[in-house]
């Protein structure tokens, strides 16, 4: 007469802590993955972003016929007065830094708290300010979402400091360089230069990259706005602060 096995029995304790364990290991996995993956751009460029997929995804679902703009070009094809403008423009210390500026962050966090009370007290949604780097806006370009929240800050911080570890500054700049968005669908400097101007990336003038540069933190809207007396104004602000810039 056979007789049937027990059935093994977990406590509530047990069980959390074998979920505690998956949880560990599926974080370690990804974060593998994703260092993994910046290892290889030293070798390879990246085809595409984990934003401009979700673009793509939003064309496609507001337009059918919609046109993409991207040509991915090597860093000596992109002129420097770029390069020095989105410095200048978006990140002074990229050369110096390690990736992150703290008291940039710090200064961001006050700013939008106070802009919350603000808003909140008018029933109007806050204006958020962000502290991020080249290299940060980089890490989450190129593998998050755009939520905001603190568990994708995190996880942007940890993707940042693998670009810094495995990459080099001159990398990191010309990733960024030829997949930051320009426009509804256009991205890359090669694309933006042909976009605005009817000219390759190599072809840019000190006064047109700053323009570019300007565009950054709004390109959607400023595409839509080209004879903006800001962008003008801003444009000479950065164009005089490029011969300071330094590239990495």
């Amino acid at each position: 007469m056979s007789h049937a096995a027990p059935r093994t029995r977990f406590s509530r304790g047990q069980l959390f802590r074998r979920w505690l364990l998956l949880m560990v290991l599926a974080f370690l996995g990804l974060q593998l993955y994703f260092v993994a993956r910046v290892a290889m751009m030293r070798f390879v460029d990246p085809q595409s972003s984990a934003f401009e997929r979700s673009q793509i995804v939003q064309l496609l679902k507001s337009d059918n016929r919609f046109r993409w703009r991207q040509q991915w070009v090597p860093a000596s094809r992109i002129h420097s007065s770029l390069g020095r403008a989105v410095i200048a423009a978006e990140d002074d210390l990229f050369a110096s830094h390690d990736g992150v500026q703290w008291q940039a962050i710090e200064r961001a966090w006050m700013r939008n708290e106070k802009a919350q009370i603000r808003s909140s007290s008018k029933g109007k949604a806050p204006k958020v300010v962000g502290g991020s780097t080249i290299t940060q806006q980089l890490a989450k370009n190129l593998f998050l979402s755009g939520e905001r929240n603190f568990l994708r800050k995190g996880q942007e911080l940890l993707i940042t400091l693998a670009l810094e570890t495995f990459l080099s500054k001159q990398r990191i700049l010309e990733i960024y360089l030829n997949h930051v968005e320009w426009g509804k669908g256009v991205f890359g400097a090669q694309a933006a230069a042909q976009h605005y101007f009817s000219k390759p990336a190599s072809q840019l003038n000190p006064w047109q990259s700053a323009r570019l540069a300007v565009m950054l933190p709004r390109p959607k809207y400023f595409e839509k706005l080209p004879q903006s007396p800001y962008l003008a104004e801003r444009a000479q602000v950065i164009q005089g602060r490029m011969s300071s810039a330094v590239l990495p």
